[in-house]
């Protein structure tokens, strides 16, 4: 428990939002960091993300093999070692299911169209995998060929999944995703929007430098 007491209290307070937020419910969804090269720390399976206790997180190397824990990993933590096997860089990964997102999942239906100029400057076009069959190697497959060019993924017919340099970062990837796809379903229901052109997005991508400074300025 003492262990990585920091990061387990962190996880236990996303898995919380994640509830509270209702972007999961019962079992749903599952969350890990990164606390070493080669270790991964990642919620249990069946228990709740809104009672998880900072003793429930499980560690494992990026095979999978449980080194501390008396509890086993979350049946989908394939998919969270497989993004940390790709991308040294990233520190976390959340996946729930929250509704909007899931939804527009279910219709296997790409985020792509540019309504609004903050997704333009942060996630870009979000994908939608293939489906995969739950618990096995094909959920982790599906993911793959978007985790060196993307950092949130649409998981076919299952809900959404984001990754970050940190925990919180991977968290707000995660509900910017719901929000987006929030956003896209009242303009469907107004009828259609209308997009930022090209250009005016290859604007937006090159002051993303100016913005991220006059954000740290804020913070």
């Amino acid at each position: 428990m003492e262990r990585y007491k920091r990061v387990r209290e962190e996880i236990c307070g996303v898995c919380r939002l994640l509830y509270q937020r209702g972007y999961v419910v019962s079992n749903d969804g599952n969350v890990s960091v990164r606390v070493e090269a080669d270790r991964v720390l990642v919620t249990p399976s069946g228990v709740g993300k809104g009672r998880m206790t900072p003793d429930m997180p499980v560690l494992c190397d990026l095979e999978g093999h449980v080194l501390e824990g008396d509890r086993h990993p979350s049946s989908e933590s394939k998919m969270h070692l497989m993004v940390y096997r790709e991308r040294p860089d990233v520190q976390a990964v959340v996946h729930a299911h929250p509704p909007f997102s899931t939804a527009r999942a279910v219709c296997r239906r790409p985020l792509t169209e540019r309504y609004l100029a903050e997704t333009v400057l942060g996630l870009g076009e979000i994908p939608v995998t293939e489906f995969a069959m739950l618990s096995t190697d094909e959920v982790p497959n599906s993911v793959r060929p978007f985790v060196r060019t993307h950092n949130a993924v649409l998981l076919a017919n299952h809900g959404s999944l984001a990754w970050g340099p940190d925990l919180l970062s991977a968290f707000d990837r995660l509900e910017v995703v719901e929000q987006t796809a929030k956003i896209h379903f009242l303009v469907d229901r107004m009828g259609g929007g209308a997009e930022i052109t090209p250009d005016q997005a290859e604007t937006l991508r090159s002051m993303s430098g100016f913005y991220q400074k006059l954000a740290k300025k804020r913070s």
